[in-house]
């Protein structure tokens, strides 16, 4: 049994036969409908069961579309409408009886402690669909999606991050680690990478560069990702994050000192922190990059079921 919690934690051979099988499975997809099954039906008769404590359009759908493109079948369920913590259920009981009825369990939640216990009383895999600090499903599938595009390896290209440091800039530092490219961060000095972070990269014998300064880190980027400056739960003075980024906004004349084919992408939904110019741009490939989650997600619950080839 294996579970997809955090990057940093899987081997990096592993995320790559990941991004193989995804690959493969895309390109076998051209002549089938949304919800006919994969040949074989690799996952039938396996049940997903999905949670969310926070919002979610993208990662929902796209595991859904997953398990039921694979032969399997889903549940969503909220936390609010179960036992869970109001009903007075333990955390522990409501585990036991989710790896009675299910065969994986997805969650995406606003708590890491949550994800590790979870994971401490699950006896089927654990996908962390969102955590504070994590979004790993996210960000493999952008790495699959900026490979397909630049059509080589992105141990090969520049990667620039510009935004906040969140939990999905976290997983592309550490797949910057496990995937060995170069990354490049911009924003303003007190959102810097937390030092914990900062030391496990150190610790891998690795190297980012981080800049108070958006258009010093666009410099020579095949790849500029940005994300939501205001996150649904960030309990933060909004308006004054929002003045403290002002000089971190993703517009056309920042993209132009990146290089001439480089592309955007955006994990979406989006806010102020991109130009529509830019987002509706040639170089925009936000609706391709949700797309393929779909894809890389299958992938990710073949790994996790035992069934990747």
């Amino acid at each position: 049994m294996k579970h997809f919690i955090n990057l940093k934690d899987i081997p990096a051979k592993d995320l790559r036969k990941i991004l193989f099988d995804a690959k493969k499975r895309k390109a076998q997809r051209k002549r089938l409908s949304t919800l006919e099954p994969d040949k074989g039906s690799p996952l039938n008769g396996k049940l997903l069961i999905q949670m969310f404590e926070k919002s979610s359009l993208r990662t929902r759908m796209s595991f859904y579309l997953a398990i039921k493109q694979l032969g399997g079948g889903t549940i969503t369920l909220k936390s609010n409408e179960l036992h869970l913590g109001i009903g007075g259920e333990t955390l522990e009981d409501t585990a036991k009886i989710l790896s009675t009825y299910g065969d994986g369990f997805m969650l995406r939640t606003d708590s890491d402690k949550k994800i590790e216990n979870f994971k401490k009383y699950l006896s089927i895999p654990l996908i962390n669909g969102l955590s504070p600090s994590s979004h790993p499903t996210q960000i493999l599938s952008d790495i699959f999606t900026v490979e397909e595009i630049k059509k080589k390896p992105i141990s090969k290209l520049n990667v620039t991050w510009i935004g906040d440091s969140n939990n999905v800039l976290n997983s592309l530092i550490a797949a910057s680690v496990k995937f060995n490219f170069k990354l490049r961060i911009g924003c303003p000095k007190k959102y810097f990478p937390k030092k914990n972070i900062l030391d496990w990269v150190k610790k891998c014998n690795k190297k980012i560069h981080i800049f108070n300064n958006a258009e010093k880190a666009v410099l020579g980027a095949d790849v500029i990702f940005s994300d939501k400056v205001i996150s649904l739960n960030d309990k933060v003075n909004k308006k004054k994050k929002l003045s403290d980024f002002k000089g971190f906004k993703i517009t056309q004349k920042l993209i132009n000192k990146s290089k001439k084919n480089s592309i955007f992408l955006h994990c979406l939904p989006r806010g102020s922190e991109v130009e529509e110019k830019v987002f509706s741009s040639n170089r925009s490939k936000v609706w391709q990059q949700a797309q393929n989650r779909v894809h890389v997600q299958k992938s990710i619950l073949l790994y996790c079921f035992g069934k990747l080839r």
